[in-house]
């Protein structure tokens, strides 16, 4: 039994390290194409800011148990460069099976993005903040985290965008160090161009 939960935990970090060099090469494949491409001056606008919300579900491994996660997400975005900016989440996720569980994280950090017509791919790299309520309520804890996580906007119209965002969480210090979200938000932001 011990053997098929480790097999089942190196299979999903395997699976997130793939999606990672997957993402990575389709970054620099991007970075590639557009390099000899001349960008719009910067220095006339002060940025592009984008506030936005969607739902989320995810997977977490508490105490090598997978456990599907839902909940919701709120994110703020500044690009005052062209192609880098900055993102600040905010996410709550709980599992169906035990109400009195959740994961709630507060994140911020840089992102790079590039603006192919109406799509945005971008990766980030954020630092947080998670606090994990544990079941029955019988602790409520907080952890440093870091995030490696990327997605692709999409401009419906001139004011509002539309989002898929993938995050893979690394809470610090959390016993047994076991706890590694992947999480999926698909939703809409207000999108402000100066």
């Amino acid at each position: 039994m011990n053997g098929s939960r480790t097999r089942q935990i190196s299979s999903l970090h395997c699976l997130h390290a793939a999606v990672l060099v997957v993402s990575l090469l389709l970054l620099a494949s991007c970075l590639i194409s557009t390099a000899p491409a001349q960008s719009s001056p910067t220095a006339s606008r002060p940025g592009d800011l984008q506030f936005g919300g969607g739902f989320t579900l995810g997977n977490s491994n508490y105490n090598f148990n997978n456990v599907s996660l839902n909940g919701g997400a709120f994110y703020i975005t500044f690009d005052k460069r062209s192609h880098w900016g900055y993102e600040a989440d905010f996410r709550q996720v709980k599992p169906s099976s035990d109400p009195t569980v959740y994961e709630r994280t507060y994140e911020v950090g840089p992102r790079f993005y590039l603006s192919k017509g109406r799509f945005a791919p971008y990766a980030k790299i954020l630092y947080g903040r998670g606090v994990y309520n544990f079941s029955g309520n019988v602790a409520n804890i907080g952890y440093n985290l870091y995030t490696y996580g990327g997605g692709l906007d999409f401009y419906l119209t001139s004011g509002l965008n539309l989002r898929a965002d993938y995050e893979y969480q690394n809470w610090v210090g959390f016993p047994i160090d076991t706890l590694h979200p992947g999480l999926i938000t698909i939703g809409a932001a207000f999108h402000f161009r100066q």
